[in-house]
C-alpha cells in the first residue's frame, strides 16, 4: 500500500497505549491515485527539474472528489496523509465532514443522538451538501454561488479554506514544495478552484501547479503486468 511508508510521527495518534496496542492509527487513503499522481509528475519532469532545483521530489497530491485527501510526497514515497482511521478525516467533501472537534462528537452522543444517526450525519449529510443545504457537486454550487445563493457560497468557501489549511501543513511535513497536482473530480475540472489556489498560494512560489487525470484502474493494471513480468523472469 502506497501510505505504508508513512513515518511514526505521521500516522500515529496521541491515544492511550492500549488503543494504540489495538491498532488505532492513521492508514491513509486514496492510496492508488496519489501513487499514479507521483508517477506521473517523475515521468513529466525527470530528476533534478523541479522549479526550486531541489532533489528529492517534494510533492502535494490533492485528490478532490466526492471524497478529498491530500498526500505529502517525498521522492515518490507518502510521508504524510490527511484521511485517517477512515477515510472521514481530513478535508471537507462532497458529504463528509472532514475533521471535527471529537468533543462535539461526544457532546451530540450525550444529548441523546443514536450512534447510526451521528454515522449518517458524519457521512452523508454533512460537507458540501450540509454547508449548502443544497447539494454536494462543487458544479452546482459554483452555479448556485454565482446566482447569490448564500449556502453554496459558505460550502465554497469553507471548502477552500480546509483546502489551504490541508496543503499548508503538508507543505511543512515536506520542508516546501515543487508540485501541486489537482486530481479528482473536483480537481481536474473547477477552473474556477484551480485560480483561486494560484493566487492563495502564492506564497509558497516556486512550485508548478498541475492537474492530472485520476487513473487508479490505470495504476492496478500497470502494477499487475509488472508482477506478471516479474513472475515470468523466476
Amino acid at each position: 500500500p502506497f501510505h505504508s511508508t508513512l513515518p511514526p510521527d505521521a500516522h500515529t495518534y496521541a491515544l492511550p497505549p492500549a488503543w494504540r496496542q489495538a491498532g488505532l492509527r492513521r492508514f491513509g487513503f486514496h492510496g492508488l491515485n496519489h501513487q499514479h499522481i507521483s508517477e506521473e509528475v517523475a515521468r513529466r519532469f525527470g530528476a533534478g527539474a523541479w522549479p526550486s532545483g531541489v532533489t528529492p521530489l517534494r510533492l502535494i497530491s490533492c485528490h478532490l472528489g466526492a471524497g478529498c485527501s491530500l498526500c505529502a510526497i517525498r521522492d515518490g514515497r507518502s510521508v504524510a496523509t490527511t484521511m485517517g482511521f477512515t477515510p472521514m478525516e481530513g478535508l471537507v467533501m462532497a458529504t463528509r465532514s472532514g475533521s471535527v472537534d471529537p468533543g462535539l462528537l461526544l457532546h451530540q452522543l450525550r444529548s441523546g443522538m443514536a450512534l447510526t444517526d451521528l454515522d449518517q450525519a458524519l457521512n452523508s449529510g454533512s460537507g458540501l451538501l450540509g454547508l449548502s443545504e443544497l447539494s454536494g457537486s462543487m458544479k452546482e454550487l459554483r452555479e448556485a454561488a454565482g446566482s447569490g445563493h448564500p449556502g453554496a457560497r459558505l460550502a465554497i468557501g469553507v471548502f477552500r479554506h480546509s483546502l489551504l489549511q490541508g496543503i499548508g501543513a503538508m507543505a511543512a511535513s515536506l520542508g516546501g514544495v515543487d508540485v501541486i497536482a489537482l486530481t479528482g473530480g473536483i480537481g481536474e475540472h473547477d477552473g474556477a478552484l484551480r485560480g483561486e489556489l494560484e493566487d492563495a498560494l502564492a506564497w509558497l512560489q516556486p512550485f508548478e501547479l498541475l492537474t492530472i487525470a485520476a487513473d487508479e484502474e490505470g495504476l492496478i493494471a500497470r502494477s499487475c503486468r509488472t508482477a506478471a513480468q516479474l513472475a515470468a523472469a523466476l
